[in-house]
């Protein structure tokens, strides 16, 4: 066996231009931007409207709060929240997609058959309601009357019914 000379390290050579830089045209030096912008990003007054007094374009990071980019008011009717989709009351309880105005009249009006506790998922009571033809009428009624005029009636999923 014969012995082979050893070949001397050497040490690694750096990418020449064009290679291995991303968005880096040949012949260009490391690090330029190939479409001439300056490093670091924009401007600060890029954005601006021409005539538009500085310092009154988007946000920037530590911006006077109050000017620029206004996020809009949780107070509306979709807040974006998926476990209160529409809003929450002074209390900080959720608010359900169902109304007690209409359970409230289902219920004055199809009580005997329960629809209005169907309605706002409570199915247990609706069936209580529809095998003893909702009380003869009479519990019909006072559910109603409570559907329509009570603030703490939630629906199946422990939500307060929108007024």
């Amino acid at each position: 066996m014969t012995e082979q000379p050893q070949q001397p390290a050497q040490p690694p050579q750096p990418p020449q231009p064009g290679y291995g830089y991303p968005n880096q045209a040949p012949g260009q030096a490391p690090g330029a931007n190939p479409y001439g912008a300056p490093q670091g990003g924009y401007p600060q007054d890029a954005y601006q409207q021409p005539g538009a007094a500085p310092g009154y374009g988007y946000p920037q990071q530590g911006a006077q709060p109050g000017y620029g980019y206004q996020a809009p008011p949780t107070g509306g009717m979709y807040t974006g929240d998926p476990n209160a989709p529409y809003g929450y009351d002074p209390y900080g309880r959720p608010y359900s997609d169902k109304s007690k105005i209409v359970a409230g009249i289902l219920s004055l009006f199809l009580g005997s058959f329960g629809v209005g506790r169907f309605y706002i998922g409570h199915v247990g009571l609706g069936l209580g309601q529809l095998f003893t033809c909702g009380g003869f009428g009479i519990w019909a009624l006072v559910d109603g009357i409570i559907l329509l005029t009570s603030s703490n009636t939630t629906d199946s999923n422990g939500r307060v019914l929108r007024g």
